[in-house]
């Protein structure tokens, strides 16, 4: 029997990219198979990759009841960078995973698979993203640029992870999460202990989401042998999401005290309203999760935006009461 996957619609479109995006139906057709690769057509990841940092900013002029013209720039750079090493970083998970997303129905539409970019194609453009990402990173203080050059070792080795660990999702949010560290010392030229507690809690908040989003794929991971916390938890998933949960608003309060101690009772209570939020959007993940309907695993996946978002709104409220 020929066990030759499908090859993917005419169009080239990926199979879990978001209906009509633009780089399907706006972009220069000749960029479109590398902004796939960028997963453009799949903005979650990006927004996931900057929340934390924008977490960070925030915090860090929290703690220092201090703003300045520069942190406008490291807003906005944040937001172009978040793009621009998300996509470099997805780059080079969709190189080293090329033969696993062959095998999988979900991924086998992608870029380099489907024979749309070669490997040295693929290479190429992950260094265009990349250098493009170092040329913001160094309009940082000494601190921040050290810490993002620290960040590429994590992001090396998290597409290997699967293969060594059923806990790829740690090495993921050590990787997405670190943002929150570096744009503290962005703006404070230091690495506070508000950036730590939120950067743990964004690994907590990793392990939340990104099983939710494995749990899309387990029956094909089991298939080639990828690990993963969903295949590792399975049926008792429920819990372990509860526990992060737990985790990821513990830490999420614990940094809010922490960054707002100097800051007037309003202030802190306006920051701490972040906590109660975020945790009421995660308990209402869970009340409609479903474990084997990938519809409602990926919609529940792309709703971490909007959970992510809901810390920025009151942190940014507290700067101005």
């Amino acid at each position: 029997m020929d066990q030759t996957p499908p090859r993917p619609e005419p169009t080239g479109q990926v199979s879990d990219a978001v209906t009509g995006n633009w780089v399907d139906t706006l972009a220069p057709a000749p960029l479109r198979p590398y902004l796939r690769l960028s997963r453009a057509d799949r903005p979650i990841g990006t927004w996931l990759l900057l929340l934390p940092c924008w977490w960070g900013l925030l915090a860090a002029m929290l703690a220092s009841d201090q703003a300045h013209w520069f942190d406008l720039w490291i807003f906005v750079s944040t937001a172009i960078g978040a793009f621009l090493m998300r996509g470099a970083g997805c780059t080079w998970n969709d190189i080293t995973d090329r033969n696993f997303d062959g095998a999988v129905e979900r991924t086998r539409s992608r870029p380099i698979p489907s024979g749309q970019v070669t490997v040295k194609q693929a290479l190429a453009w992950m260094i265009v993203q990349a250098a493009l990402g170092a040329v913001i990173l160094f309009s940082y203080n000494v601190v921040a640029i050290g810490l993002g050059i620290l960040s590429l070792g994590l992001v090396a080795i998290y597409p290997f992870a699967k293969r060594f660990t059923w806990w790829p999702q740690v090495f993921l949010g050590l990787a997405f999460n670190w943002g929150a560290i570096l744009v503290y010392a962005a703006h404070a030229g230091h690495v506070g202990r508000g950036a730590v507690l939120l950067y743990l809690c964004g690994i907590a908040w990793t392990l939340f989401y990104d099983t939710i989003y494995a749990h899309q794929d387990k029956e094909d991971d089991a298939l080639i042998g990828v690990k993963s916390t969903a295949r590792l938890f399975g049926d008792a998933s429920g819990k372990w999401l509860y526990a992060f949960g737990v985790l990821t608003v513990v830490f999420m309060a614990w940094a809010v005290l922490d960054v707002t101690q100097d800051r007037s009772t309003l202030s802190r209570v306006v920051a701490f309203m972040a906590v109660p939020s975020f945790a009421g959007h995660m308990m209402w993940q869970m009340s409609r999760i479903s474990l084997n309907d990938t519809a409602v695993l990926l919609r529940l996946f792309r709703s971490n935006r909007d959970a992510g978002l809901l810390p920025v709104l009151f942190f940014a409220c507290a700067l101005v009461v």
